[in-house]
């Protein structure tokens, strides 16, 4: 699909291969010539005539016609500066950027999320963008601020959001009409969203439909009911899924799921909440904005809208994205540089946008995204930034994304409390914390 990293792959077993090999490959080293916190952040704009050949990593096949746009349209102002798009699709991604990384030879410029910033970032393997944004050529007043902070590691930025997301209920009108439910409209409560679920499974059990869809992936389930409890997954140093509010956040799922609002956490496993929703089999489904390209071009488009999440204490969504950073160790970093700043305009985020891949970054560029799918409300994603909360990561994301996939499954299933789950899962996340 064409969303800037998949999912749930990109916070499961890919993701945490990848970062626990790379922690265990560049612990201690400096990797750049700026020690433990890679490079200096130094940053001048070349002059036009700059001649350099650099490399560009990425992991999306679909977006890269319009990285060629944004390519030479920065080769209009840099016509001796020579880019090499690298693809590597996602699943050997963070493999591939491993090696290249304990080797001094990660790409000039490449793609960053968040599970793997601080990691890479505390590892020395990242050029500050402390320079440009001095210079007054990056301007990170023009993105989200929360996923501005999102790149930001022990008062460093790294990163220039490139792209972002966040996450809504997909909903099949369709369904909502068999099943005799009104569509729900406008702001909604937990309580109400859990009604609907429950009478759009009980109306169409025969058909093996059920109303919502929990499931292992935080970023689109659990991480925003967490938030919207008024809880933190992460607290600083600490996991803050020890408080009453993160075991509220998971409990909601519990209760979705033993009420047979959605399917068990088993069936969960076996076929994911997305593939439960293109089959027809589920009316109400929580995914993030990348999710449009597996609707647009269907039969299912034009049945589709999508509904803010539901408010528990407070309104929250995650919001992620990602980040283009230059290698430390580049040789060729002033280069480098100048296209990671050039990315970040308005110019290449227009660029960006108009090809209807993802959501860009930049503020005022998102039009085509919403436009793609015109009646589908797609609106619901721009406007809950506002209320966005970074997506939960650390220096070492992987070792406690471990204890969640082990623990939680528990709580979901009913096999244990949701407490004492929580509980076990926040003293587990702790210790992996005090290793970081």
């Amino acid at each position: 699909m064409s969303p800037s990293f998949p999912t749930p792959a990109r916070r499961g077993a890919a993701v945490l291969a990848g970062a626990v090999g790379l922690a265990l490959a560049l612990s201690g080293c400096s990797g750049g010539s700026g020690g433990a916190a890679g490079g200096s952040g130094e940053y001048a704009a070349p002059e036009s005539d700059l001649s350099a050949k650099i490399t560009y990593g990425v992991w999306d096949q679909n977006q890269v016609p319009a990285i060629e746009e944004n390519i030479a349209a920065f080769n209009e102002e840099y016509p001796d500066i020579d880019v090499t798009v690298n693809v590597t699709p996602f699943a050997e991604y963070w493999t591939k950027l491993q090696t290249q990384a304990s080797s001094d030879t990660l790409p000039d410029l490449f793609w960053m999320n968040g599970p793997n910033i601080g990691l890479y970032a505390s590892n020395g393997q990242i050029e500050p963008i402390t320079g440009a944004v001095d210079a007054g050529d990056l301007d990170l007043g023009n993105y989200p601020e929360a996923l501005v902070d999102l790149y930001n590691i022990d008062d460093v930025q790294y990163g220039v959001p490139k792209d972002f997301d966040t996450i809504g209920i997909w909903a099949n009108k369709a369904l909502f009409e068999q099943a005799g439910v009104p569509l729900p409209e406008g702001d909604w409560t937990w309580q109400e969203f859990q009604d609907t679920a429950a009478q759009i499974s009980s109306a169409l059990s025969a058909e093996g439909v059920y109303g919502g869809a929990g499931g292992m992936d935080g970023q689109t389930t659990y991480y925003n009911t967490i938030f919207q409890a008024g809880g933190t997954v992460i607290d600083g140093d600490a996991s803050g899924y020890a408080s009453p509010e993160a075991a509220e956040g998971i409990q909601f799922w519990t209760d979705l799921i033993a009420s047979g609002g959605s399917p068990s956490i088993q069936q969960l496993t076996d076929t994911t909440g997305d593939q439960w929703f293109t089959s027809g089999k589920l009316a109400m489904y929580w995914g993030g904005s990348w999710f449009r390209s597996a609707i647009t071009d269907t039969d299912l488009a034009a049945n589709v809208t999508v509904l803010p999440l539901p408010s528990g204490e407070e309104q929250a969504t995650v919001i992620h994205g990602v980040s283009n950073v230059v290698s430390a160790a580049s040789k060729n970093k002033q280069a480098a540089q100048a296209l990671q700043v050039f990315l970040a305009s308005e110019e290449a985020q227009q660029q960006q946008g108009d090809a209807g891949a993802v959501i860009p970054a930049f503020t005022g560029t998102q039009s085509a995204f919403t436009e793609s799918l015109p009646d589908a409300n797609l609106q619901v994603f721009l406007d809950s930034v506002e209320y966005a909360k970074p997506l939960p990561v650390s220096k070492n994301s992987a070792a406690w994304n471990a204890e969640e996939a082990e623990l939680l499954p528990q709580a979901f299933a009913g096999e244990r409390p949701v407490a004492e789950v929580t509980e076990e899962l926040a003293e587990k996340m702790d210790a992996a914390l005090a290793e970081e």
